[in-house]
């Protein structure tokens, strides 16, 4: 009857990685929660079954069925899916914690849902402001490796986080879990170099590329897998490593 949340991940994949960290910290907090990882492409037939197209991407079961699914590096939506399901069986918040409490409590695991946390209008695909829209372009132009949360998707983090972090506007940039501030701070860090030393990097396609082709001793980059080989030519080279050993 408890929840479990299976995560189809890649090592080659820093986004990954990240999220890994952030199931760590949900485990710890959700105790009959039960959090699995699977290398996606080590269980290909498991992918294929459930439709995992890319990674991350995250499954959730009760009793055996799954209930819900999260594609992407999504701290934020990952917590909020986890709190969601495993409130039939979690135990009841204590009567004495005031609202207060319980809004900081929610508000520090937002900040510390990923090692860099952006408090934006909108999302990076699609910023609902031109400031929010100018953050995401430094970040996205200087490699940095992020998570997002739309303030104007809840309006309690909205209006908790100004007196929280006493930072009256938006967007707002996190690195573990210590506002660095709006996007002013952020074009003189820029100008100044240090936004290369501050924030966390995504892994670079070159080097992501290098990690694959030296994954293994051999290794094939074809349409489909081993298992099922969507073309013709990739069949066929399956066939001839086969029968050559």
């Amino acid at each position: 009857r408890s929840l479990v949340v299976v995560h189809f991940w890649a090592s080659w994949a820093p986004q990954c990685v990240q999220m890994n960290e952030v199931m760590a910290a949900l485990a710890q907090e959700h105790s009959q929660v039960t959090f699995v990882q699977l290398e996606a492409e080590a269980v290909p037939e498991v992918s294929e079954k459930y439709g995992i197209s890319s990674v991350p991407t995250f499954l959730f079961f009760k009793n055996s069925q799954k209930v819900d699914r999260l594609d992407g590096a999504h701290a934020p939506e990952l917590t909020q899916k986890v709190q969601r399901h495993a409130a039939g069986t979690a135990a009841a918040p204590s009567p004495a914690a005031s609202a207060q409490e319980q809004l900081h409590a929610r508000l520090k695991k937002l900040i510390n849902a990923a090692p860099c946390m952006l408090f934006m209008k909108g999302s990076p695909k699609e910023p609902r402001c031109g400031f929010s829209k100018q953050m995401v372009e430094i970040l996205t132009r200087h490699g940095v490796a992020f998570s997002s949360f739309d303030i104007f998707s809840d309006e309690e983090v909205r209006q908790g986080l100004k007196t929280f972090s006493n930072w009256p506007t938006y967007p707002q940039l996190y690195v573990n879990g210590e506002l660095i501030g709006g996007l002013d701070i952020i074009k003189e860090l820029e100008a100044s170099g240090e936004l290369d030393t501050i924030c966390p990097k995504a892994q670079k396609l070159e080097d992501r590329l290098k990690s694959l082709i030296n994954k293994a001793p051999v290794m094939l980059f074809m349409k489909g897998n081993k298992q099922m080989a969507k073309c013709g030519f990739s069949k066929q080279i399956i066939e001839i490593m086969n029968n050559t050993g």
